[in-house]
């Protein structure tokens, strides 16, 4: 596999696959990783390219690699969950709900705020991009585009909106797990796609330059999701408790 893939692109295929296999608790966390040699006959890698892979996942806070002592696999509580690679792989797991039940409660923290500094600090790139992107949903609900992506593009088009860089730098993330929740929520929901209405309404408001409306709206849109998916959770939970 390895003369078959420019270095860079190997490496990346080691860090998805055993950061995949950690998150899927393949790897136990506090033991140690399988042996260098072990792992390297493994992906048929070569050692440096091991490395680097294994470099990568302790910048993500995954593993903990030192000399003599060999490389560890750190508890969840050490990985940066921000990182949308890792968000990815948790999400993959059996029972994700909670994960992304955790994640809503941050979008409550950051989106309504992110809307309200939208309707400050709106650009006129930012009104296209948040035009286009109610654009799109229209246009998803007569079945010429992707509904989850014009969805996605609206939420991130106001954390650019909000001008805050910190925002803006959790689109990535939002972007994974939106992929995740959207379908969950408009599942129980009854709905095949969000409301066009709703995502137009913060909008209007950010357009209007009324910052508290704005963000009134975007938390009243996230806190109807937040109870979905507490109904999908007691659904899972009392599925559990029937099967035990």
């Amino acid at each position: 596999m390895a003369s078959r893939m420019f270095s860079g692109n190997f490496t990346r295929h080691i860090v998805q696959s055993l950061g995949k296999a950690i998150a899927l608790g393949e790897y136990p966390q506090g033991e140690p990783l399988m042996a260098e040699a072990a792992l390297c006959e493994s992906f048929d890698a070569s050692r440096t390219v091991l490395r680097e892979a294994v470099k990568m996942l302790t910048a993500k806070g995954m593993l903990d690699a030192r000399p003599r002592r060999g490389t560890i696999v750190l508890p969840e509580s050490h990985w940066n969950l921000s990182d949308p690679d890792i968000l990815n792989w948790l999400l993959d797991r059996k029972g994700s709900l909670p994960i992304i039940s955790e994640f809503a409660d941050m979008r409550l923290a950051i989106e309504p705020a992110a809307a309200g500094l939208a309707a400050s600090n709106l650009t006129n790139e930012n009104r296209q991009n948040l035009t286009a992107a109610i654009g799109r949903m229209e246009a998803a609900a007569r079945g010429e585009d992707d509904h989850l992506d014009a969805d996605i593009a609206f939420h991130v088009g106001i954390l650019e909106a909000s001008g805050n860089r910190f925002f803006w730098n959790m689109r990535h993330t939002i972007e994974v797990a939106l992929r995740f929740s959207i379908r969950i929520t408009n599942r129980h929901k009854g709905v095949d796609r969000a409301s066009v209405e709703d995502h137009q309404e913060i909008l209007d408001y950010i357009l209007a330059g009324d910052h508290q409306a704005a963000e009134n709206q975007m938390r009243s849109l996230l806190l109807e999701a937040k109870t979905l998916l507490n109904k999908a959770l007691d659904e899972e939970k009392s599925r559990k408790s029937q099967q035990s």
